[in-house]
């Protein structure tokens, strides 16, 4: 088998058997297929695209190159969350808690956040001493012992996403729907969970801008996990202004904690909402959705969800302590404050943009080596559909260097459209899908 033979067949149209696609991948893994191969092989995917059987064997063809997680050990349905990444994204935070103290196991490898969009594995270690380098065996027992753990994705898993990923972000061919798709699914299928739930993100903050892209993807995705003998729910959520109102790590860990003592956003705890029914009725642990969404509200409103937390940090080494007293959270050096350019009603927010100020401020990473500032952030006191005077402050800079807080400011508030007429913020979830070919009516939508 020759890749020059692979690469032409694309090109010409024609599709690749499974055992063509383990070639490619395992050799390209392996160094025996160079760069400028694949690259060739990724333009011709781009332009004459990949159908649900090639999209289904490359995604296990990828998952296939390295570590897999058995959790079989684990006694009941696991489930597993993703989110395509957006800003003030802290789902996981407030949602794995709460399913976990429901009875349900949580087993979830995570990643850090690039670019504009956080990631789950900076905020936890916002915990004094949290881990996230678990061995499987602690991994297990800790879903076992407290039905929840989360650790950072091993250098094993799915090495062939990881450097097919690098080769796609410099040849152009990154937003290629079934690429995506199945690096997406790699990973999340050798995680090794019974039931996944996707969050796929939709708006200016997302990778995905517009709702028919977010729709294509959240139904190829359900597909190739269908295929794989997973039980599988996607929703879309609208990222057009950043999620909550605390942008950063240590307050949206802040944020999440009091979204767990029942005082979070209403867009916050909406897809929290949202996600955590889809998770309980795949797990079997609800009859239906409404069931499911008042076993939530009753865990939060007990405490019980909270109280999960501080048992999982200090399950994973981290000071439970900051759980119950959130002041005891290291501070930025420097609060200044954005306002309002002119009087009248905030019509947007610009999410990618308020992302791209939290990251020059040392809470993102501009790339893989970053450092990441965990006390600096961007706290939104105005969202859309809120009246403004001017002068009046629509967020709060935390930052540990006057000169990149004052940057910040000033992208902040031209982020901020403000107008005459008042917007209705828009419906936080977008559509919901249960099957590749069905997108449902929910109650939530």
């Amino acid at each position: 088998m020759r890749m020059y033979d692979l690469i032409q067949r694309k090109k010409d149209g024609r599709r690749l058997t499974a055992e063509e696609i383990r070639f490619l991948i395992k050799a390209y893994t392996n160094g025996a297929i160079p760069d400028y191969q694949m690259s060739a092989m990724l333009m011709a995917i781009c332009f004459q695209g990949l159908d649900d059987r090639e999209t289904y064997d490359l995604t296990v063809a990828m998952r296939d190159s390295g570590d897999c997680l058995d959790l079989s050990k684990v006694r009941g349905i696991t489930v597993d969350k993703h989110s395509t990444g957006g800003v003030g994204d802290k789902t996981t935070l407030v949602l794995a808690p709460v399913i976990a103290a429901l009875g349900v196991p949580v087993a979830k490898m995570s990643g850090r956040g690039l670019g504009h969009t956080g990631g789950t594995i900076d905020k936890l270690e916002c915990f004094p001493g949290f881990s996230i380098a678990l061995s499987e065996e602690a991994f297990l027992e800790n879903v076992n012992a407290i039905q929840l753990a989360i650790a950072g994705q091993t250098a094993n898993l799915a090495p062939a996403d990881k450097k097919i990923y690098a080769l796609r972000d410099v040849t152009a061919t990154v937003d290629q729907m079934s690429l995506i798709a199945s690096s997406i699914m790699s990973k999340k299928l050798a995680s090794g969970s019974d039931a996944i739930v996707l969050d796929v993100k939709v708006g200016s903050g997302a990778f995905m801008k517009n709702l028919k892209d977010a729709k294509k993807l959240a139904e190829t995705m359900v597909r190739i996990g269908q295929m794989a003998g997973k039980k599988m729910a996607a929703v879309i959520t609208n990222m057009d202004e950043p999620l909550g109102n605390a942008v950063g790590n240590s307050i949206e860990v802040i944020e999440a904690i009091e979204a767990l003592s029942g005082r979070g956003p209403a867009d916050l705890m909406e897809v929290v909402f949202a996600l955590g029914v889809k998770m309980l009725v795949l797990a079997e642990a609800a009859a239906d959705e409404m069931e499911a969404y008042e076993r939530m509200q009753t865990c939060i409103a007990s405490g019980a969800a909270k109280q999960k937390m501080a048992e999982w940090v200090k399950a994973q080494r981290g000071d439970p302590s900051y759980v119950w007293d959130t002041g005891k959270f290291p501070q930025a050096a420097y609060t200044m404050e954005a306002k309002a350019v002119k009087e009248g009603y905030i019509q947007a927010i610009d999410a990618q943009a308020i992302g791209t100020a939290c990251m020059m401020l040392g809470g993102g990473r501009e790339d893989k080596e970053s450092l990441i500032d965990l006390t600096v952030g961007i706290y939104l006191t105005k969202k859309k559909g809120d009246f403004a005077a001017k002068g009046d402050t629509v967020a709060r800079i935390y930052a540990s260097d006057a000169n990149k807080g004052q940057a910040a400011v000033e992208r902040v508030q031209s982020a901020y459209t403000i107008g005459g007429q008042k917007e209705e913020p828009s419906a936080m979830i977008q559509a919901i899908i249960d099957t590749a070919a069905n997108i449902t009516n929910s109650f939530y939508i």
